[in-house]
């Protein structure tokens, strides 16, 4: 596989234009209804954009990188060649989503994108999969010029690990955003959090599990610290009812060890 068409122009398709402009494979196309957006992750990769469905280039490869519910109806609607190589890279979303008529993949990168921040994407794992064993070994060549660490996944394992990015990153990234407000709230700025965030996030790297470095006042049953901390979040159900649940779960948690 050497030409490849990317259909998006979201963030992971910024990113996958970038990597394949770059593994030596040639990205022919960029396709997208974005008009400002495609040509911009086209002229990052260096190839042509089109928003016009009658323009579609030919190639080896067509990977769709939209949100998870526009794969299928995008998918089905293009006028993709019958028996073309076509995957999408959702985490969450079934290999069945694409039509049959297709020589079907699934090429999921776990990692998070965002747009205009350049990632080193030879260490992002990419998940594959197909129903077509034909496909199987090319599939996988373009994936390894892209990332050293290809693994193949079918559509129940590949949930699980999109649902563990979801704790891994987006809620982790979500309580540094709490973090900050209520930083914030004391007159302080972000940048106080930071080598914290950082140190956490190094020592679960280092670590065999996370579990392993686990602290603060939940893994050791603190009950009049996690008062006082509950007492300061009397004004803040959602986030009072947040801590006790997460406090709770890192104690039972800790217990098992």
């Amino acid at each position: 596989m050497e030409r490849a068409v990317i259909i998006g122009s979201g963030n992971l398709a910024e990113a996958l234009a970038r990597a394949v402009a770059g593994s030596g494979a040639k990205p022919v196309q960029v396709f997208a209804r974005n008009a400002e957006r495609g040509r911009a992750v086209a002229a990052l990769a260096g190839t042509q954009w089109t928003d016009d469905p009658a323009q579609l280039a030919a190639a080896d490869i067509y990977l769709i990188s939209v949100s998870d519910k526009a794969v299928a109806e995008l998918a089905a609607s293009l006028p993709i060649p019958a028996g073309a190589a076509v995957a999408h890279t959702a985490g969450s979303v079934p290999l069945e989503a694409l039509p049959a008529k297709f020589r079907r993949a699934v090429f999921y990168p776990l990692q998070t994108f965002t747009k205009g921040r350049e990632v080193d994407f030879s260490q992002i794992p990419i998940f594959l999969e197909t129903d077509d064993a034909a496909l199987r070994p090319a599939l996988e060549a373009f994936a390894r010029r892209l990332s050293q660490r290809v693994l193949w996944a079918d559509s129940v394992c590949r949930a699980k690990v999109h649902l563990a990015a979801v704790f891994a990153c987006n809620f982790a990234n979500h309580m540094y955003a709490v973090g900050e407000r209520i930083v914030r709230s004391a007159g302080l700025p972000f940048d106080v959090l930071k080598p914290l965030i950082a140190e956490t996030a190094a020592k679960a790297l280092d670590a065999a599990s996370p579990a392993d470095v686990q602290t603060g006042p939940a893994v050791r049953n603190d009950l009049p610290t996690k008062a006082r901390h509950c007492a300061l979040l009397d004004d803040e159900l959602q986030l009072k009812n947040i801590y006790s649940i997460i406090s709770n779960s890192i104690w039972e948690t800790s217990k098992k060890i």
